[in-house]
């Protein structure tokens, strides 16, 4: 992992609940388990470098047009919301123990890319992206679509492990929440003539 191990027992995201994972220097037993800061300090814990160059990626290419549309205050507080979000949802579905890889720590800011993803999708939806591999045009809208339904596969049939699926889709939903909220549609209520775009 990039982060030191001390990082990774304090402010990766962790599961509910105690768990042992040795001894001490002092011979006591280390136990890890959630606090309330993990919810946002594991998105800034990332796994190797390839992690962190992939979100930085993925930040500069869709963030950009996001920040200049929202501004730099709103753009921020979309995104934290975003890894909160999908850190809450990961928290959820890890502590159930539904995905059958026991107990282990969740790192990077994958959800909230995520997040900006849906919100990519949903401001400039008619936009063309590239993949990279393979190298397909599509329309920002079916790259989100066809994005957020391979995580859901390999989230549900649990294939790639080490992967924390639901916490990328935990990013989209709550990046779509956000979005709905600013611009009064349902669930919400109308914000009346101010809504966002």
């Amino acid at each position: 992992m990039l982060a030191p191990e001390a990082a990774i027992l304090y402010f990766a995201l962790w599961p509910l609940g105690d768990y042992p994972i040795g001894t001490g220097l002092d011979g006591l037993p280390v136990t890890v388990g959630f606090l309330p800061w993990q919810i946002l300090s594991y998105g800034l814990l990332h796994g190797s470098l390839g992690h962190l160059f992939f979100n930085a990626l993925a930040i500069y290419m869709f963030g950009g047009s996001l920040e200049q549309t929202w501004g730099s205050r709103r753009y921020l507080s979309f995104f934290v919301v975003c890894v909160a979000g999908a850190g809450l949802i990961q928290l959820i579905v890890v502590t159930s123990g539904i995905t059958g890889q026991g107990v282990y720590p969740t790192v990077g800011a994958s959800g909230g890319i995520f997040g900006l993803l849906m919100a990519y999708g949903m401001l400039f939806p008619n936009r063309q992206i590239m993949l990279l591999i393979p190298p397909i045009p599509m329309k920002a809208r079916t790259f989100v679509i066809v994005f957020g339904a391979i995580e859901l596969l390999m989230g549900v049939f649990n294939t790639a492990s080490g992967i924390a699926h639901f916490a990328h889709l935990g990013g989209m939903l709550f990046g779509w929440l956000m979005i709905r909220y600013w611009r009064g549609q349902p669930p919400f209520r109308p914000r009346g003539p101010k809504a966002v775009r």
